[in-house]
């Protein structure tokens, strides 16, 4: 594709789509960053999302755009890339991510995206159009960061249960609930700064395509600056139907156990932001707060519950990608 054959309007009207879809990726995975501070009773409903719409925001100063490279340039051909493509990749996810918030299902936007990349271009020019290494590292992530966050936020309850030992379990919530503040806030910083990427490495792809910036170039900084607005104001207004889920169904949380599953899940989004990997925060919550509940007894798992979630885990980017695939016939005719 050249430049000339996009067209401002058309170029306009998906980094539209992007922006909707990042909105929808916040308001999605608000779930992620608020449950376990809401269920533990340390924050009420509306000040969750604020606290984590802001750091959502905040994280734009802290991150390199790696993440964003990997969508933009490693996992599909970018010489396929045109505005069919991005297209029917944004419809696809979009379409997963709201069965799935209808459902209060906690499934991942991060995946959906990639699935609705996937299944776009394949409907285009084949599967010889997919890069398997950046693929390959995005799926293996999909076992790794909850496994990763399962561990450390297992660790770090076992490591907080020795250290408190013989403390009342009254100092012990106490001091863990202005704690869980803390961890909340890193949580959140995790999930911009590794979520915001994924919508903008989306609208790079877009203007590379459309022939206005160079793959060599930077990022235009309204991309960016767009890009973590948005996923802000979609963590703002929170996807509710996921909270309970995540807080309670699972496991019942203390503040203690949300403080080592917030904690887990940040260092788990941390390391993969700052390995240019594409991950799930709902994966890597999931994950943690699993770990935290077998931590104190296997049976504090509700583990029909955890498994109905990986259920999910496992059908989101095949659903996606048929969704992507559709909506990319769909745009050959109204585009």
């Amino acid at each position: 594709m050249t430049g000339m054959e996009i067209s401002l309007a058309t170029v306009v009207c998906l980094v539209a789509l992007a922006l909707v879809f990042d909105f929808m990726n916040g308001f999605h995975d608000a779930a992620n960053s608020i449950a376990t501070v809401v269920s533990t009773g340390v924050l009420k409903p509306h000040q969750a999302v604020a606290w984590a719409a802001f750091f959502n925001v905040v994280a734009i100063s802290i991150f390199q755009l790696k993440v964003a490279a990997t969508i933009g340039k490693g996992t599909i051909d970018p010489s396929v890339v045109d505005h069919y493509v991005v297209f029917g990749a944004l419809l696809g996810a979009i379409a997963w991510n709201i069965i799935t918030w209808y459902y209060g299902i906690p499934s991942s936007s991060s995946h959906a995206l990639i699935g609705g990349l996937v299944g776009a271009a394949v409907a285009k020019a084949g599967f010889g159009s997919l890069i398997s290494e950046g693929l390959i590292k995005t799926i293996a992530f999909i076992i790794v960061s909850p496994l990763l966050g399962f561990i450390l936020g297992s660790i770090m309850m076992v490591a907080v249960s020795w250290i408190c030992f013989r403390t009342s379990q009254r100092k012990v919530d106490k001091w863990f609930r202005r704690l869980q503040l803390l961890s909340a806030s890193l949580y959140s910083l995790g999930h911009g700064g590794n979520d915001a990427q994924k919508t903008i490495g989306i609208i790079w792809m877009l203007l590379i395509a459309a022939g206005m910036t160079r793959s060599t170039d930077p990022v235009p900084i309204w991309v960016i600056v767009a890009c973590y607005f948005a996923i802000g104001m979609g963590t703002l207004f929170g996807g509710w139907r996921i909270v309970k889920t995540m807080g309670q169904h699972i496991t019942k949380l203390k503040p203690v156990g949300g403080f080592c599953a917030e904690t887990g899940g940040a260092m788990t989004l941390f390391l993969a932001t700052a390995l240019g990997i594409p991950v799930s925060t709902t994966h890597t919550i999931t994950g943690a707060i699993v770990g935290v509940g077998s931590a104190r007894r296997v049976s504090a798992v509700r583990w029909g519950v955890a498994s109905n979630i990986v259920w999910a885990w496992i059908l989101t980017i095949p659903c996606s990608a048929l969704f992507a695939a559709a909506g990319w016939y769909v745009g050959r005719v109204i585009l």
